[in-house]
């Protein structure tokens, strides 16, 4: 089985793939970019691990139930989106085994037979996925939202890849709700030119180093006032060290002005 490539995904707002008539198609270029996903990797995955920035613990933790139930972590939205199922079976074997590679490299980790998927792992799979036959296992973010601790779990999850496994860092490029429209445009467009710099043109040992500093970046508290967001970014990369990213969703006028990018890394055809 050739080795699958990593993937940072912009996972828009709420449960938007049960919005169409409220959203128009405010969401069909992103849409179109998970629907490439898909095809991209068609026929090689066997299971997916979401990095799902809606889920922060002292220690990384692994959803581990076969049978994941729902989480409706969103407010204010129609009230038919609070009755939606995504019912794609969990996985407790590769739960173990990511945490058996993560626990091998001296990271403390754990299973939560509890948890159930959020709108961060939904969203995007349901637009990717949406016969929901691919099992799926969610990785929390570290509370402390250190950007080496997860690009070094992201190296020790790395031979997931050659088994099958679709690595996923779900997130947003830009994530400042409170200037989630024309304030946002000028600041998200600045942090946006930056990560593409730092992911698609950067060598890979600079883009680590960057990372590592990125609220040196311009506008970077602005455009993530709390990382939560971006740290998935870091688990993608580090699942990837040293192969190239590629730009593979971009928007300038997402929601009419702002600046959204997703990004995969190492080939199509490991």
């Amino acid at each position: 089985m050739s080795r699958l490539p990593t993937y940072y995904v912009s996972h828009g707002g709420g449960p938007w793939p049960w919005m169409r008539e409220q959203n128009g198609s405010r969401y069909a270029v992103l849409e179109a970019s998970l629907q490439a996903m898909a095809k991209e990797t068609e026929g090689r995955v066997r299971a997916i691990l979401m990095v799902t920035a809606h889920w922060e613990t002292p220690a990384f933790a692994l959803s581990s139930s076969p049978q994941p139930g729902m989480i409706y972590d969103y407010y204010g939205f129609p009230a038919h989106t609070y009755q939606i199922h995504y019912r794609a079976p969990g996985s407790p074997e590769l739960a173990q085994r990511a945490l058996s590679l993560l626990q091998a490299g001296g990271v403390e980790a754990s299973l939560d037979p509890e948890r159930g998927f959020d709108h961060g792992t939904f969203s995007v799979l349901q637009a990717t996925y949406p016969a929901a036959r691919i099992p799926v296992v969610q990785l929390s973010i570290r509370a402390d939202f250190d950007p080496a601790a997860h690009i070094a779990a992201g190296r020790l999850l790395a031979p997931l890849r050659d088994e099958g496994i679709l690595i996923v860092g779900s997130g947003l490029s830009y994530h400042n709700l409170r200037m989630f429209g024309p304030a946002g445009s000028a600041p998200s467009h600045a942090f946006d030119a930056w990560l593409q710099h730092a992911l698609t043109e950067a060598p890979p040992d600079e883009r680590d180093a960057l990372l590592l500093e990125w609220e040196n970046a311009p506008s970077a508290r602005i455009a993530h006032a709390r990382e939560d967001h971006l740290i998935p970014l870091m688990v993608a990369v580090g699942a990837a060290h040293e192969e190239k990213g590629t730009c593979v969703y971009h928007e300038d006028d997402f929601f009419g002005s702002l600046a959204a990018s997703s990004f995969r890394f190492g080939p199509v055809n490991g």
